[in-house]
């Protein structure tokens, strides 16, 4: 399926190899990445490798130079993170030959976080993240959001109006190409067996899991905690696993590109600002699955649809940053006071955009009090423009550098 979707890594992907001697694309199983590599270089003079099979993976570990060397232009190694040694190996063959796109290598993994890698090929290698596909290119359009949102360049009504009810089922289908063409229990059964394979292979590839039902339980209680502040000792609670194998674990599923963690903005001489991470699936289809939701039952509870709706909105953030020509990061905000903002995106230049989801098909002035109250008091001198994010279908101003906007402008 992921071969009908023009990816927009794919042109990262291209730039990279021209100048990079090696290239690592890394995200989530079955985000595509395997479908991605092949398409970008199909015409390319290559050669295919995957750690994926037991006599490549034995032939790996037993002689890794021997295992790197080729006589194409590039050779791709498939599932990098299952032979990390070979990255030493890489790094002779590459400072020998300084040729650019020597190697594109695909992982599920953060590999470079490994405890187990000793060698990163710093200034040797480019990075691309891929996550699950994003309503964007599904949809066909261009990733465009952030050049519109500082421009304020929003349009009076979105070329195509996504309203709640269809925005939900865009956050219940997800972005793994094989689940989301599924209907809703079998797409509940794709995950079931995605995460019984995460579990019984790939963390044990990064680290020896000894209490798998601790595991189970815990990417449930996670998947519940997707939107929400830090909190090991609530996350905890009732799984009866110590402190530090808790954080050994959810660290591992963060390497995984299961899960993902939201800092927050900090960059003040205000004291009274929060400094927990907030916590978030890395894909709403995955997550709704694992807490076996009903589209119904979630559109009439305000609470399941506000965290449903966040985590789409970070999911669909996180793609955009990823394949911007611009530096951004992404943020949130909190304070002693109560005063929240859901995301706040910081360009390289110190520009500042807040961003606030809402589940509702109408925004009203109040819904902005905190991003006024953080443009007249912590932005200062920056440039700052607040977005209310909803379910309705006309962007306004509200006056001040404050705007109403559809969730559907997300995508043009």
């Amino acid at each position: 399926m992921s071969n009908l979707y023009a990816r927009w890594q794919a042109s990262i992907i291209k730039r990279r190899l021209k100048n990079r001697r090696v290239v690592l694309l890394s995200g989530p199983r079955q985000c595509g990445k395997t479908t991605l590599v092949r398409k970008v270089i199909a015409d390319k003079d290559t050669e295919f490798r995957t750690l994926d099979e037991k006599t490549m993976r034995d032939l790996a570990h037993t002689d890794p130079m021997r295992f790197v060397k080729h006589a194409k232009n590039t050779l791709i190694i498939d599932e990098i993170q299952r032979e990390p040694e070979l990255l030493l190996a890489i790094k002779q063959v590459v400072d020998e030959d300084t040729r650019f796109g020597q190697y594109l290598l695909t992982g599920s993994s953060n590999i470079q976080a490994l405890p187990t890698v000793k060698e990163s090929l710093a200034g040797r290698i480019g990075k691309v993240r891929l996550r699950p596909l994003s309503v964007g290119e599904v949809d066909g359009k261009e990733p465009d959001f952030f050049e519109k949102a500082y421009q304020q360049d929003f349009f009076t009504k979105a070329y195509e109006v996504y309203d709640q009810e269809i925005l939900i089922k865009k956050s219940f289908r997800g972005g793994f190409p094989d689940a989301m063409i599924l209907d809703r229990q079998e797409r509940m059964s794709w995950y079931r067996d995605y995460m019984g394979a995460i579990l019984e292979r790939d963390l044990q590839d990064i680290q020896k899991i000894n209490r798998l039902d601790a595991m189970q339980k815990l990417i449930y209680v996670l998947a519940s905690w997707s939107g929400k502040y830090m909190d090991i000792s609530g996350i905890g609670a009732g799984l009866s696993i110590q402190r530090p194998t808790l954080e050994s674990y959810i660290n591992a599923l963060e390497l995984l590109y299961l899960i993902e963690k939201v800092p927050p903005w900090t960059k003040t001489d205000y004291g009274r600002v929060g400094k927990k991470e907030k916590i978030f699936m890395a894909d709403t289809g995955l997550m709704s699955s694992i807490l076996k939701w009903d589209i119904e039952q979630v559109s009439m509870d305000s609470d399941r649809l506000g965290k449903l709706f966040e985590t789409f909105i970070f999911n669909e953030l996180s793609v955009q940053i990823d394949v911007s020509d611009h530096l951004y990061t992404l943020y949130h905000y909190r304070d002693r006071e109560k005063r929240e903002i859901d995301f706040l995106v910081e360009r390289e230049d110190g520009a500042l955009l807040g961003i606030e989801v809402k589940s509702s098909s109408t925004a009203q002035k109040k819904d902005f009090k905190h991003l006024e109250w953080f443009r007249d008091n912590l932005a200062k001198d920056r440039p700052f423009i607040g977005i209310v994010l909803y379910t309705g279908e006309f962007s306004g101003s509200m006056g001040g550098d404050m705007w109403a906007v559809p969730m559907s402008q997300l995508w043009g």
